[in-house]
């Protein structure tokens, strides 16, 4: 049985923005699911307004996998570095207009690797980061836990 994926999913998984590798981000997060063996890696470069000006990614994983990195980096590229750690799961999906139950997952690590990317931004500039999970000791959500975003 095929899985049935929105047109703006193929379009990023066909044609994904914001491929790469940023050489001198200052902000570098790396998530992944031991279960699907999706990988992602989210490279940041913020100026010193605090604006995100450049994000790029590299995803080792399915379409639904490249497809949230790509509209992740979309919707956080140009805002300032608080509003990316605003970004949710949920939000990825609806961008997206919609995932296959069994592909929520993804929409999930693209979330985490945002927030991966901007505690290592943090952590570089000696900025304490009390991020959407202080269960994790200031870190970005990234453990095996729940944190009550919607998974599969």
């Amino acid at each position: 049985m095929a899985m049935e994926y929105s047109e703006k999913v193929m379009e990023h998984f066909a044609h994904p923005h914001n491929v790469g590798v940023i050489e001198d981000a200052n902000g570098v997060g790396e998530v992944g699911n031991a279960k699907c063996g999706d990988i992602m890696r989210m490279y940041l470069k913020i100026n010193d307004d605090g604006i995100i000006e450049d994000v790029k990614f590299q995803t080792f994983g399915c379409a639904s996998a490249i497809a949230t990195s790509s509209i992740a980096t979309d919707m956080i590229k140009g805002k300032p570095v608080e509003e990316a750690l605003t970004l949710t799961n949920k939000a990825v999906v609806e961008a997206l207009d919609g995932l296959p139950a069994v592909k929520i997952h993804c929409s999930v690590l693209a979330e985490q690797a945002v927030k991966a990317a901007v505690a290592d931004y943090y952590k570089r500039k000696g900025i304490p980061y009390a991020g959407p999970c202080d269960d994790c000791d200031g870190g970005c959500c990234v453990h095996d836990h729940d944190h009550g975003h919607e998974e599969d």
